[in-house]
């Protein structure tokens, strides 16, 4: 199940009757994959974009998905988390989310254009420039192939990106849970290939915004299509994936991150950990699934606004106050 839609909230993810509905589809089999919302340059209680993941982004259970600009190119090491990505932890419950973050600038998605009289969408007509030229799409012949393509940014668009890996893996293996193939997707994602922190160009010109790619704003990494597919990392059905929180110590404000117990992120049974994971990886699950080993740890950049942030850990909450798009721009 994709969601590419978000709201305000004001009451936690146990209240709130979208994330409750989100959690039954979750619980009754279905992957839930969710956009984590477009607030990333919010700042007007001082939080610099954190703190404002969206509902139902905000559950524990589902996929939250950030959103990359990769500019155009493959290349990993090329790829920035997109300004406008919402960040975590979430306002009230201070779940580490995003869970992880996909390709959403600028990309080329297929539309209907035009309504039943033919006559141009709201959506195009309002953003005419954002479709995409016919000579951009010719077949193997050199013929176009299609007029109906939209050029889009947003985590509404990378949140589809997730939710296709997730179809292809439940293909291969049908008999994955909810909760394996988050911990897959997770556990294989690539975080190695972030810079610590650059200066993004907005789509308005002369705005920039620093982006730090701590464990708030990129999650676990990046989505790795061919590396979650390749994977046979199975976490035991006993075990659910739900998303950690973070821990605020007022005093020194050290990083804190803590797994409930029952999650995939605090196994330690190395004998089960060896016939889940084989001899190749018995260093234990303690290795494979701690939460300090899978997120990393909060550059200091970070870390200063993380813990500023009223509307992260005070009375305040960001995405209450603001106003919230499904789509954006996108940065340049």
């Amino acid at each position: 199940m994709n969601l590419s839609i978000g709201r305000p909230f004001s009451t936690g993810y146990e209240n709130d009757p979208l994330c409750q509905a989100a959690e039954r589809a979750w619980k009754a089999g279905l992957v839930v994959v969710v956009a984590a919302g477009n607030m990333g340059r919010e700042n007007s209680l001082g939080e610099q974009g954190y703190g404002t993941i969206t509902a139902p982004g905000n559950d524990p259970y589902v996929i939250t998905v950030g959103a990359v600009n990769t500019f155009g190119r493959t290349e990993r090491r090329a790829h920035k988390v997109a300004s406008y990505s919402s960040k975590g932890p979430t306002a009230i419950d201070h779940v580490m989310k995003p869970d992880l973050v996909a390709p959403g600038n600028n990309i080329h998605a297929s539309q209907c254009l035009l309504s039943d009289d033919m006559t141009p969408c709201p959506l195009v007509a309002a953003n005419h420039d954002n479709v995409v030229p016919d000579s951009d799409y010719a077949d193997i012949t050199g013929g176009v192939t299609s007029t109906a393509y939209f050029r889009l940014s947003g985590t509404s668009m990378a949140a589809p990106v997730v939710t296709g890996a997730v179809a292809l893996m439940l293909e291969k293996t049908p008999t994955l849970t909810p909760d394996q193939v988050k911990a897959r997707l997770l556990r294989t994602a690539r975080r190695d290939t972030f810079v610590a922190s650059y200066t993004a160009n907005e789509s308005s010109p002369g705005d920039k915004f620093l982006v730090t790619h701590d464990p708030f704003t990129i999650g676990a990494g990046e989505l790795d299509i061919v590396a979650a597919l390749n994977s046979t990392d199975a976490a035991p059905e006993t075990l659910t994936a739900a998303s950690p929180v973070a821990l605020c110590d007022s005093s020194n404000r050290p990083v804190g991150i803590s797994a409930a117990a029952g999650t995939v992120w605090t196994s330690t049974d190395l004998a089960g950990a060896s016939a889940i994971w084989g001899t190749a990886t018995a260093q234990g699950s303690t290795a494979n699934w701690a939460s300090d080993v899978l997120f990393g740890v909060l550059a200091p950049q970070g870390a200063t606004a993380v813990w500023s942030a009223s509307a992260v850990w005070g009375t305040s909450v960001a995405a209450e106050s603001s106003s919230m798009s499904v789509l954006t721009k996108g940065d340049r």
